[in-house]
C-alpha cells in the first residue's frame, strides 16, 4: 500500500503546471458614440465584445513565467478621451522578459477600430458595427456578427470574417500567408472583388462575374452587383466565400 501511495504522489507532482505569476489591470472610460479604439499588444491574444454602454472596459491579464520583477517591468499604457482610447503594451527595451498580456475589451456597438493588433496571439471581435484593422502575425483573426467594413491580416494563421451587413466604403483587405480565409457574407452583399491565391483553391456560394483572370494566381470580378473594393489574398491556403447564416 505504501509503495502505491508514493507512486501516485510522484505522478501528481509531474502533472502539476509550471509556476506563473498573474497581475490584472481593470479600467473603464466613458466615450462618445463612434469613438476610436486602438490596441497594440505583442505577446498575448486580444478579444473585443460589445455592450449597451458608452464606455470602454479594459481587462488586461499580465502573466510572467519567471519572476515578479519581470511582471512589473511590462506595463499597460492607456490614453483616453471622449473621442477614443489608445492602449499599448510596453516592454523594457534593454532586455527580454518572459511576460504575456491577454486583453478582453468591452466597447460600444458602434466604434472605429483604428488599430487592433498583436504579434503572438489570436484576435477575436464580436458583434461590432463600424470599421477598422485587425492584425496579428502568429495567430488567427476572427470577426463574428459584424456590420460595416473591416480589414484583417495575419502571417501564420487563418482568417474568418462573418458579416451580417457589408457596407459600402473604403477598400477592404483580407490576407494571410500560411492559412485559409473564410468570408461569410449576406446574400445581397456586393463588392469589386480581387482574389489572389498561389497554393490554394477558391470556392464561392455567392454569384461572381469574373472580369479578368490571371492564370494560376487569381482573378478580378464583381460579387453580386458590385460595390466597394474587397481584396482577398493567401499564399498557402484556400479561400471560401459563404452565405452568412442568421446568428442565434
Amino acid at each position: 500500500m505504501r509503495r502505491g501511495t508514493v507512486a501516485l504522489a510522484v505522478l501528481v507532482l509531474a502533472a502539476a503546471p509550471a509556476w506563473a505569476l498573474d497581475q490584472v489591470v481593470e479600467k473603464r472610460y466613458p466615450v462618445e458614440p463612434g469613438a476610436s479604439v486602438e490596441l497594440v499588444n505583442i505577446n498575448g491574444s486580444v478579444r473585443v465584445e460589445t455592450w449597451e454602454r458608452n464606455e470602454v472596459e479594459i481587462r488586461a491579464v499580465k502573466t510572467a513565467g519567471r519572476s515578479q520583477e519581470e511582471l512589473e517591468r511590462v506595463t499597460v499604457e492607456i490614453q483616453h478621451s471622449p473621442e477614443g482610447i489608445a492602449i499599448h503594451t510596453r516592454y523594457p527595451e534593454d532586455s527580454a522578459v518572459d511576460v504575456s498580456v491577454e486583453y478582453h475589451l468591452r466597447v460600444p456597438r458602434r466604434v472605429r477600430l483604428a488599430r487592433l493588433e498583436t504579434v503572438n496571439g489570436d484576435v477575436r471581435v464580436e458583434r461590432l458595427e463600424g470599421s477598422g484593422w485587425l492584425r496579428t502575425v502568429n495567430g488567427n483573426v476572427e470577426l463574428f456578427d459584424a456590420a460595416g467594413r473591416f480589414s484583417a491580416r495575419t502571417t501564420n494563421g487563418n482568417v474568418r470574417l462573418e458579416f451580417r451587413r457589408l457596407d459600402a466604403g473604403e477598400p477592404m483587405t483580407v490576407e494571410t500567408v500560411n492559412g485559409s480565409v473564410v468570408l461569410a457574407l449576406p446574400r445581397e452583399a456586393g463588392a469589386e472583388l480581387g482574389v489572389e491565391s498561389r497554393n490554394g483553391d477558391f470556392l464561392s456560394e455567392l454569384p461572381i462575374v469574373v472580369e479578368r483572370a490571371d492564370a494560376g494566381r487569381g482573378f478580378r470580378g464583381l460579387l453580386g452587383r458590385g460595390g466597394g473594393r474587397l481584396q482577398v489574398r493567401t499564399v498557402n491556403g484556400g479561400i471560401r466565400v459563404v452565405t452568412a447564416r442568421p446568428s442565434v
